[in-house]
Protein backbone atom coordinates (compact mmCIF):
# COMPACT_ATOMS: atom_id res chain seq x y z
CA UNK A 1 0.00 0.00 0.00
CA UNK A 2 1.48 3.64 -0.70
CA UNK A 3 0.74 5.52 2.66
CA UNK A 4 -0.36 9.08 2.19
CA UNK A 5 1.96 11.73 0.14
CA UNK A 6 1.72 15.50 0.46
CA UNK A 7 1.73 17.01 -3.18
CA UNK A 8 1.96 21.13 -3.64
CA UNK A 9 1.70 23.67 -6.32
CA UNK A 10 1.07 27.33 -6.71
CA UNK A 11 -2.60 28.05 -5.94
CA UNK A 12 -2.73 29.16 -10.01
CA UNK A 13 -0.80 28.84 -12.86
CA UNK A 14 -0.50 30.50 -16.23
CA UNK A 15 1.59 29.07 -19.24
CA UNK A 16 2.30 30.44 -22.50
CA UNK A 17 3.36 33.05 -24.68
CA UNK A 18 2.22 36.24 -23.28
CA UNK A 19 0.89 34.97 -20.02
CA UNK A 20 2.54 37.86 -18.06
CA UNK A 21 0.73 39.96 -19.43
CA UNK A 22 -2.27 38.77 -17.63
CA UNK A 23 -0.35 39.63 -14.05
CA UNK A 24 -2.10 42.88 -13.03
CA UNK A 25 -5.78 41.39 -13.43
CA UNK A 26 -5.29 38.64 -11.62
CA UNK A 27 -3.43 40.50 -9.01
CA UNK A 28 -6.91 42.56 -9.07
CA UNK A 29 -9.18 39.31 -8.68
CA UNK A 30 -7.43 39.05 -5.53
CA UNK A 31 -7.45 42.38 -4.08
CA UNK A 32 -3.60 42.90 -3.72
CA UNK A 33 -3.20 46.69 -4.10
CA UNK A 34 0.46 47.36 -3.68
CA UNK A 35 3.72 45.02 -5.58
CA UNK A 36 7.06 44.90 -4.34
CA UNK A 37 9.21 43.67 -7.84
CA UNK A 38 11.70 41.80 -7.26
CA UNK A 39 14.35 41.69 -9.78
CA UNK A 40 18.12 42.37 -11.36
CA UNK A 41 19.73 45.21 -13.45
CA UNK A 42 19.84 43.38 -16.39
CA UNK A 43 15.90 42.57 -15.96
CA UNK A 44 15.36 45.99 -15.80
CA UNK A 45 17.85 47.07 -18.57
CA UNK A 46 15.95 44.67 -21.03
CA UNK A 47 12.50 46.52 -19.79
CA UNK A 48 10.53 43.22 -18.56
CA UNK A 49 10.25 45.34 -15.26
CA UNK A 50 9.13 48.10 -16.76
CA UNK A 51 6.86 46.15 -18.76
CA UNK A 52 5.22 44.08 -15.37
CA UNK A 53 5.00 47.73 -13.83
CA UNK A 54 2.66 48.65 -16.39
CA UNK A 55 1.00 45.53 -16.36
CA UNK A 56 0.07 46.02 -13.14
CA UNK A 57 -1.07 49.90 -13.21
CA UNK A 58 -3.56 49.05 -16.07
CA UNK A 59 -5.00 46.91 -13.77
CA UNK A 60 -4.53 49.68 -10.83
CA UNK A 61 -2.10 48.29 -9.01
CA UNK A 62 0.82 50.25 -7.82
CA UNK A 63 4.20 48.51 -7.38
CA UNK A 64 7.70 49.76 -5.81
CA UNK A 65 10.89 48.13 -7.05
CA UNK A 66 14.08 46.18 -5.51
CA UNK A 67 15.80 45.55 -8.55
CA UNK A 68 19.70 44.69 -6.17
CA UNK A 69 19.78 41.03 -7.18
CA UNK A 70 22.89 40.76 -9.37
CA UNK A 71 24.67 37.41 -8.37
CA UNK A 72 23.36 34.39 -6.85
CA UNK A 73 20.85 35.02 -3.67
CA UNK A 74 22.63 35.88 -0.30
CA UNK A 75 21.43 37.69 2.39
CA UNK A 76 22.09 41.18 1.95
CA UNK A 77 19.63 41.13 -0.95
CA UNK A 78 16.82 40.02 1.26
CA UNK A 79 17.67 42.45 3.81
CA UNK A 80 17.79 45.49 1.46
CA UNK A 81 14.11 43.99 -0.47
CA UNK A 82 12.53 43.60 3.04
CA UNK A 83 13.15 47.33 4.11
CA UNK A 84 11.55 48.51 0.31
CA UNK A 85 8.47 46.80 0.83
CA UNK A 86 8.56 47.99 4.47
CA UNK A 87 9.10 51.54 3.37
CA UNK A 88 6.74 51.34 -0.04
CA UNK A 89 3.76 49.36 2.33
CA UNK A 90 3.55 46.91 -0.39
CA UNK A 91 1.27 43.29 0.31
CA UNK A 92 2.81 41.40 -1.92
CA UNK A 93 5.62 40.39 -3.93
CA UNK A 94 6.23 39.86 -7.72
CA UNK A 95 9.43 38.19 -8.48
CA UNK A 96 10.78 38.65 -12.49
CA UNK A 97 13.99 37.26 -13.20
CA UNK A 98 15.45 33.76 -13.03
CA UNK A 99 16.13 31.35 -9.59
CA UNK A 100 17.93 34.79 -7.90
CA UNK A 101 14.99 37.28 -7.75
CA UNK A 102 12.49 34.45 -7.34
CA UNK A 103 14.19 32.54 -4.38
CA UNK A 104 15.30 36.12 -2.67
CA UNK A 105 11.73 37.29 -2.85
CA UNK A 106 10.06 34.07 -1.38
CA UNK A 107 12.54 34.84 1.39
CA UNK A 108 11.48 38.36 1.64
CA UNK A 109 8.20 37.31 1.61
CA UNK A 110 8.03 35.12 4.67
CA UNK A 111 9.93 37.56 6.71
CA UNK A 112 7.34 40.13 6.63
CA UNK A 113 5.40 37.80 8.79
CA UNK A 114 8.27 36.08 10.41
CA UNK A 115 10.33 37.31 13.29
CA UNK A 116 14.60 37.67 12.68
CA UNK A 117 16.57 37.37 10.09
CA UNK A 118 16.46 34.48 7.25
CA UNK A 119 19.78 32.97 8.16
CA UNK A 120 17.65 31.39 11.64
CA UNK A 121 15.08 29.65 9.28
CA UNK A 122 17.92 27.33 7.61
CA UNK A 123 16.72 23.60 7.29
CA UNK A 124 13.19 22.42 6.60
CA UNK A 125 10.09 23.47 8.62
CA UNK A 126 11.13 26.09 10.50
CA UNK A 127 9.18 28.73 9.30
CA UNK A 128 6.32 29.75 11.49
CA UNK A 129 3.40 31.51 9.41
CA UNK A 130 2.25 32.10 5.59
CA UNK A 131 4.44 34.79 4.25
CA UNK A 132 2.79 37.47 2.14
CA UNK A 133 1.50 36.55 -1.34
CA UNK A 134 4.18 35.93 -4.14
CA UNK A 135 3.48 36.02 -8.04
CA UNK A 136 6.47 34.28 -9.44
CA UNK A 137 7.12 35.38 -13.31
CA UNK A 138 10.46 33.25 -14.57
CA UNK A 139 12.44 34.75 -17.09
CA UNK A 140 15.12 31.46 -17.82
CA UNK A 141 13.92 28.12 -18.07
CA UNK A 142 15.78 25.90 -15.37
CA UNK A 143 15.71 26.77 -11.75
CA UNK A 144 11.74 25.95 -11.47
CA UNK A 145 11.66 28.06 -8.37
CA UNK A 146 8.20 29.28 -9.40
CA UNK A 147 6.98 25.89 -8.31
CA UNK A 148 9.07 24.87 -5.43
CA UNK A 149 9.10 25.27 -1.22
CA UNK A 150 12.26 25.40 -1.22
CA UNK A 151 14.41 28.96 -1.35
CA UNK A 152 18.67 29.06 -1.27
CA UNK A 153 20.11 32.11 0.09
CA UNK A 154 24.05 32.00 0.47
CA UNK A 155 25.22 33.90 3.71
CA UNK A 156 28.42 35.36 2.96
CA UNK A 157 29.81 35.59 6.59
CA UNK A 158 30.38 31.78 6.58
CA UNK A 159 30.00 31.03 2.65
CA UNK A 160 27.45 28.64 3.07
CA UNK A 161 24.53 28.12 0.79
CA UNK A 162 21.40 27.40 2.93
CA UNK A 163 18.77 25.61 1.72
CA UNK A 164 15.41 26.69 3.48
CA UNK A 165 12.11 24.80 3.16
CA UNK A 166 8.70 25.30 3.39
CA UNK A 167 4.83 24.99 2.50
CA UNK A 168 4.94 28.79 3.33
CA UNK A 169 7.87 29.17 0.29
CA UNK A 170 5.19 27.99 -2.71
CA UNK A 171 4.71 30.84 -4.75
CA UNK A 172 0.73 31.92 -4.78
CA UNK A 173 0.70 32.48 -8.71
CA UNK A 174 3.18 31.50 -11.21
CA UNK A 175 2.90 33.20 -14.89
CA UNK A 176 5.10 30.60 -17.17
CA UNK A 177 5.61 32.95 -20.40
CA UNK A 178 8.54 31.48 -22.50
CA UNK A 179 8.27 35.13 -24.39
CA UNK A 180 10.48 36.14 -21.17
CA UNK A 181 13.36 33.52 -21.96
CA UNK A 182 14.09 34.67 -25.61
CA UNK A 183 16.67 37.51 -24.33
CA UNK A 184 18.08 34.84 -22.80
CA UNK A 185 22.02 34.26 -23.88
CA UNK A 186 23.55 31.30 -24.63
CA UNK A 187 25.38 30.24 -21.90
CA UNK A 188 22.24 31.07 -19.43
CA UNK A 189 19.88 28.95 -21.29
CA UNK A 190 22.82 26.26 -21.19
CA UNK A 191 23.35 26.33 -17.37
CA UNK A 192 19.65 26.70 -16.58
CA UNK A 193 18.65 24.19 -18.50
CA UNK A 194 20.96 21.77 -17.46
CA UNK A 195 20.08 22.17 -13.62
CA UNK A 196 16.26 21.70 -15.05
CA UNK A 197 17.49 18.50 -16.33
CA UNK A 198 19.27 17.62 -13.10
CA UNK A 199 15.75 18.38 -10.71
CA UNK A 200 13.86 15.95 -13.16
CA UNK A 201 16.47 13.18 -13.29
CA UNK A 202 17.27 13.25 -9.25
CA UNK A 203 13.58 13.78 -8.62
CA UNK A 204 12.75 10.68 -10.75
CA UNK A 205 15.14 8.41 -8.79
CA UNK A 206 14.87 10.38 -5.31
CA UNK A 207 14.31 7.71 -2.43
CA UNK A 208 11.34 10.67 -1.91
CA UNK A 209 9.88 10.04 -4.95
CA UNK A 210 5.99 9.29 -5.63
CA UNK A 211 3.83 8.18 -8.63
CA UNK A 212 2.33 12.26 -8.71
CA UNK A 213 6.55 13.11 -9.23
CA UNK A 214 7.15 10.11 -11.95
CA UNK A 215 4.77 11.46 -13.76
CA UNK A 216 6.04 15.63 -14.11
CA UNK A 217 9.93 13.76 -14.24
CA UNK A 218 9.35 11.94 -17.60
CA UNK A 219 7.97 14.19 -18.94
CA UNK A 220 10.19 17.11 -18.12
CA UNK A 221 13.36 15.10 -18.83
CA UNK A 222 11.89 14.48 -22.88
CA UNK A 223 10.78 17.87 -23.10
CA UNK A 224 14.55 19.14 -22.25
CA UNK A 225 16.61 16.38 -24.03
CA UNK A 226 14.39 17.22 -26.95
CA UNK A 227 14.76 20.69 -26.54
CA UNK A 228 17.25 22.19 -24.94
CA UNK A 229 20.20 21.55 -28.06
CA UNK A 230 17.49 23.62 -30.14
CA UNK A 231 17.02 26.48 -27.98
CA UNK A 232 21.10 26.82 -27.09
CA UNK A 233 21.21 27.19 -30.80
CA UNK A 234 18.98 29.60 -31.42
CA UNK A 235 17.03 31.68 -28.97
CA UNK A 236 13.93 32.71 -30.87
CA UNK A 237 13.36 29.35 -31.32
CA UNK A 238 9.96 29.59 -29.91
CA UNK A 239 8.72 26.40 -29.96
CA UNK A 240 11.68 24.77 -28.65
CA UNK A 241 11.80 27.52 -25.69
CA UNK A 242 8.18 26.65 -24.84
CA UNK A 243 8.78 23.57 -24.59
CA UNK A 244 12.10 24.16 -22.45
CA UNK A 245 9.76 26.19 -20.32
CA UNK A 246 7.23 23.89 -19.62
CA UNK A 247 9.74 21.12 -19.07
CA UNK A 248 11.48 23.18 -15.82
CA UNK A 249 8.06 24.01 -14.67
CA UNK A 250 7.30 20.60 -14.68
CA UNK A 251 10.69 19.56 -12.99
CA UNK A 252 10.46 22.08 -10.30
CA UNK A 253 7.12 20.69 -9.10
CA UNK A 254 8.67 17.13 -9.26
CA UNK A 255 12.10 18.21 -7.41
CA UNK A 256 9.36 20.15 -4.98
CA UNK A 257 7.37 17.21 -4.00
CA UNK A 258 10.32 14.61 -3.94
CA UNK A 259 13.53 16.19 -3.38
CA UNK A 260 16.70 16.63 -4.78
CA UNK A 261 19.78 14.19 -4.46
CA UNK A 262 23.70 13.74 -4.52
CA UNK A 263 24.30 16.07 -7.57
CA UNK A 264 22.76 19.17 -5.86
CA UNK A 265 23.90 18.62 -2.37
CA UNK A 266 27.67 18.59 -3.71
CA UNK A 267 26.75 21.17 -6.22
CA UNK A 268 26.07 23.98 -3.53
CA UNK A 269 29.30 23.92 -1.72
CA UNK A 270 30.86 24.46 -5.09
CA UNK A 271 28.94 28.04 -5.84
CA UNK A 272 29.46 29.47 -2.31
CA UNK A 273 33.31 28.83 -2.31
CA UNK A 274 34.21 29.74 -6.47
CA UNK A 275 30.94 31.45 -7.09
CA UNK A 276 30.13 29.27 -10.20
CA UNK A 277 26.38 29.68 -11.20
CA UNK A 278 24.41 26.73 -10.05
CA UNK A 279 23.41 25.06 -13.41
CA UNK A 280 27.13 25.04 -14.16
CA UNK A 281 28.52 23.13 -11.18
CA UNK A 282 25.38 21.03 -11.58
CA UNK A 283 26.88 19.93 -15.23
CA UNK A 284 30.36 19.95 -14.03
CA UNK A 285 28.88 16.83 -11.18
CA UNK A 286 26.27 15.34 -13.25
CA UNK A 287 27.94 12.58 -15.64
CA UNK A 288 30.48 11.29 -12.68
CA UNK A 289 26.99 11.16 -10.08
CA UNK A 290 25.29 9.78 -12.35
CA UNK A 291 27.43 7.06 -13.59
CA UNK A 292 28.52 6.24 -9.44
CA UNK A 293 24.58 6.21 -8.74
CA UNK A 294 23.71 3.74 -11.78
CA UNK A 295 23.78 0.44 -9.57
CA UNK A 296 21.36 1.85 -7.06
CA UNK A 297 18.78 1.84 -9.45
CA UNK A 298 19.32 1.03 -12.72
CA UNK A 299 15.77 0.07 -13.76
CA UNK A 300 15.05 3.83 -13.20
CA UNK A 301 18.21 5.26 -14.83
CA UNK A 302 17.55 2.86 -17.78
CA UNK A 303 14.00 4.27 -18.28
CA UNK A 304 15.96 8.22 -17.75
CA UNK A 305 18.13 6.89 -20.92
CA UNK A 306 15.28 6.15 -23.10
CA UNK A 307 13.04 9.34 -21.82
CA UNK A 308 15.99 11.16 -23.19
CA UNK A 309 16.19 9.74 -26.77
CA UNK A 310 19.04 7.07 -25.90
CA UNK A 311 18.62 3.75 -27.96
CA UNK A 312 18.26 1.30 -25.27
CA UNK A 313 16.30 -1.48 -27.08
CA UNK A 314 18.04 -5.10 -26.79
CA UNK A 315 20.50 -3.78 -24.09
CA UNK A 316 21.06 -5.13 -20.69
CA UNK A 317 19.22 -3.08 -17.84
CA UNK A 318 22.69 -2.08 -16.63
CA UNK A 319 23.79 -0.92 -20.03
CA UNK A 320 21.02 0.67 -20.86
CA UNK A 321 21.02 2.77 -17.70
CA UNK A 322 24.90 3.56 -18.82
CA UNK A 323 23.34 5.32 -21.51
CA UNK A 324 22.41 7.81 -19.56
CA UNK A 325 25.92 8.97 -18.52
CA UNK A 326 27.24 9.20 -22.30
CA UNK A 327 23.73 10.68 -23.29
CA UNK A 328 24.37 13.89 -20.37
CA UNK A 329 28.52 13.68 -21.32
CA UNK A 330 27.30 14.62 -25.27
CA UNK A 331 24.89 17.37 -23.95
CA UNK A 332 27.25 19.10 -21.71
CA UNK A 333 29.84 18.84 -24.69
CA UNK A 334 26.81 20.10 -27.32
CA UNK A 335 26.03 23.25 -25.28
CA UNK A 336 29.66 24.41 -24.57
CA UNK A 337 29.20 24.53 -20.76
CA UNK A 338 32.67 25.12 -19.43
CA UNK A 339 34.27 22.54 -17.14
CA UNK A 340 35.80 23.72 -13.56
CA UNK A 341 39.31 23.77 -15.06
CA UNK A 342 37.98 26.15 -17.97
CA UNK A 343 36.32 28.35 -15.02
CA UNK A 344 39.80 28.61 -13.49
CA UNK A 345 39.05 26.83 -9.93
CA UNK A 346 42.34 25.21 -9.38
CA UNK A 347 42.60 21.81 -8.46
CA UNK A 348 44.92 22.16 -5.23
CA UNK A 349 42.09 24.76 -4.17
CA UNK A 350 39.42 21.94 -4.83
CA UNK A 351 41.30 19.29 -3.34
CA UNK A 352 42.02 21.35 0.05
CA UNK A 353 38.08 22.80 0.15
CA UNK A 354 36.86 18.71 -0.85
CA UNK A 355 36.30 17.38 3.13
CA UNK A 356 34.69 20.86 3.74
CA UNK A 357 32.57 20.94 1.25
CA UNK A 358 31.41 17.14 1.66
CA UNK A 359 30.90 17.86 4.97
CA UNK A 360 27.78 20.75 3.68
CA UNK A 361 26.70 18.51 0.94
CA UNK A 362 26.00 15.79 3.75
CA UNK A 363 24.77 18.58 5.92
CA UNK A 364 22.13 19.79 2.97
CA UNK A 365 20.49 16.58 2.89
CA UNK A 366 20.10 15.97 -0.51
CA UNK A 367 23.47 13.25 -0.42
CA UNK A 368 20.57 11.09 1.94
CA UNK A 369 18.06 11.24 -0.96
CA UNK A 370 20.15 9.36 -3.55
CA UNK A 371 19.59 5.86 -4.51
CA UNK A 372 23.49 4.60 -4.00
CA UNK A 373 24.04 6.61 -0.39
CA UNK A 374 27.75 8.09 -0.35
CA UNK A 375 30.35 8.29 2.36
CA UNK A 376 32.21 11.51 3.18
CA UNK A 377 35.40 10.19 1.16
CA UNK A 378 33.14 9.31 -1.76
CA UNK A 379 32.02 12.69 -2.14
CA UNK A 380 35.55 14.15 -1.83
CA UNK A 381 36.73 11.40 -4.44
CA UNK A 382 33.30 13.05 -6.75
CA UNK A 383 34.60 16.09 -6.50
CA UNK A 384 38.58 15.06 -7.93
CA UNK A 385 36.74 12.52 -10.66
CA UNK A 386 34.66 15.64 -11.72
CA UNK A 387 37.63 17.67 -11.85
CA UNK A 388 39.58 15.19 -13.36
CA UNK A 389 37.40 14.04 -16.28
CA UNK A 390 36.53 16.85 -17.44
Amino acid sequence: MMPPREFLMPAQVLIGSGAAEQVGAQCQKRGWKKALIVSDKIMLSLGLVGKVEQYLADSGIASAVYAGVNTEPVVEYVQEGLQVYKEGNCDFVVAVGGGSPIDTAKAIAVLVTNPGSIEQYKGIGKIGAPGVPVVAIPTTAGTGSEATVYTVITDQKTDVKMLIGSPYLMPTIAIVDPMLTVSSPQSVTAATGVDALVHAIEAYVSVKRQPMTDIFCLSAIRLIAQSIRQAWANGNNMEAREQMMLGAFQAGVAFSNSSVALVHGMSRPIGAHFHIAHGVSNAALLAVVTEFSLIGDPLRYAQIAEAMGEPVQGLSMMEAADRVVHAIRRLVSDIKIPSLRQLGVERERLIELAPSMADAAIDSGSPANNPRKPTRQEIIDLYVKAYDEA
